[in-house]
C-alpha cells in the first residue's frame, strides 16, 4: 500500500507529501528528486540534453522501482499520468490522489520557489500563465482519470489538508496486500469517479 500524489507543478505533493509521511509513519519519496539523485544533474538539464522522451523513460523506470516497495507517499513529477503505464503501476500498487489547484495559484507558487528554473524547465514556448493554463487544461482528465480522492490544495494550509486526508482514507490505509476495496474501489478507479475531500 503505497499513497501517490499526482497534480501540476507547484500544488503541494512535496509539502503535503513529507507531512503525510511523518504522520503515517512511512518512507516520504520524490520522483523527480530521486531522479536528479541517481542522475547527478537538474530535470532542466536533462530536459535540455537528452529531451522529454528520455526524462519520461527514466521517471517510468524511476516509479516503476518505488512501487516495488510499500508504505510510502510518493510525490510524483506533474506529467507522470501522461503515460498510462505510470497510472496503472500507481494504481496497482496504492492509492492516487489528485492534488488539484487554480492556475494563478500555481504560477504564485513557481515565482515564489527559488527551485523553479532547476526543477521545472519549460513545457511550451508559451508565457508562464499561457502554459499553466494550456497545459493544466489538457492534462486534468488525465489527473481526474488517475485519482481516487480529488484535494483542493489553493489555500487551506498542508496540516489541514494531510488531516482531511487521513481522515478521508480512514481503514484504506492498512497493511500492504490487504488493502480494502470494495466500499469503494474496484482496483481502478473509484467506481462513483473521484471523491473529492
Amino acid at each position: 500500500m503505497n499513497i501517490y500524489l499526482v497534480g501540476y507543478r507547484c500544488c503541494g505533493k512535496s509539502s503535503l507529501g513529507k507531512w503525510l509521511a511523518e504522520r503515517l509513519g512511512w518512507m516520504f519519496v520524490d520522483t523527480d528528486a530521486k531522479i536528479v539523485m541517481q542522475t547527478e544533474r537538474e530535470i532542466a538539464a536533462i530536459v535540455e540534453e537528452n529531451g522529454w522522451d528520455y526524462f519520461r523513460r527514466l521517471e517510468r523506470a524511476c516509479l516503476s522501482s518505488v512501487a516495488a516497495r510499500s508504505q510510502q507517499v510518493v510525490a510524483t513529477g506533474g506529467g507522470i499520468v501522461l503515460d498510462p503505464r505510470n497510472v496503472r503501476i500507481m494504481k496497482d500498487s496504492g492509492l492516487v490522489v489528485w492534488l488539484r489547484t487554480s492556475p494563478g495559484i500555481i504560477r504564485q507558487r513557481m515565482q515564489n520557489d527559488a527551485q523553479t528554473d532547476d526543477l521545472r524547465p519549460a513545457l511550451t514556448d508559451k508565457g508562464a500563465l499561457d502554459e499553466i493554463e494550456s497545459v493544466l487544461q489538457a492534462r486534468t482528465p488525465l489527473y481526474q482519470e488517475a485519482g481516487n480522492i480529488e484535494l483542493n490544495t489553493d489555500h487551506d494550509p498542508v496540516e489541514y489538508l494531510a488531516e482531511q486526508l487521513l481522515a478521508n482514507l480512514g481503514s484504506e490505509i492498512v497493511p500492504p496486500g490487504k488493502a480494502r476495496r470494495e466500499n469503494y474501489l474496484d482496483g481502478t478507479t473509484d467506481r462513483y469517479g473521484p471523491r473529492k475531500v
